[in-house]
């Protein structure tokens, strides 16, 4: 068994990755001439909140981890 890393354990972030699943399969019934503009654009949008959430997570205090997920969230 692999160990979680602490964001794993946020729901937050299991609620981005639950939506980044929605975001790639509604993407896939855009039009094939959006592949490289919107599709692309609303994939990159929504990843990038969960990556934010993790990336966040490797800083070395809680204070540079709480600045992220503040980030994240536009508050």
């Amino acid at each position: 068994m692999r160990t979680r890393f602490r964001f794993e354990r946020l729901n937050v972030w299991q609620t981005a990755r639950g939506l980044n699943r929605q975001v790639y399969r509604l993407a896939r019934k855009l039009p094939d001439y959006e592949l490289y503009a919107m599709t692309s654009q609303i994939r990159r949008a929504s990843v990038s909140v969960s990556s934010n959430i993790a990336e966040s997570s490797g800083r070395n205090s809680d204070k540079d981890f709480a600045h992220f997920l503040e980030q994240v969230t536009g508050h």
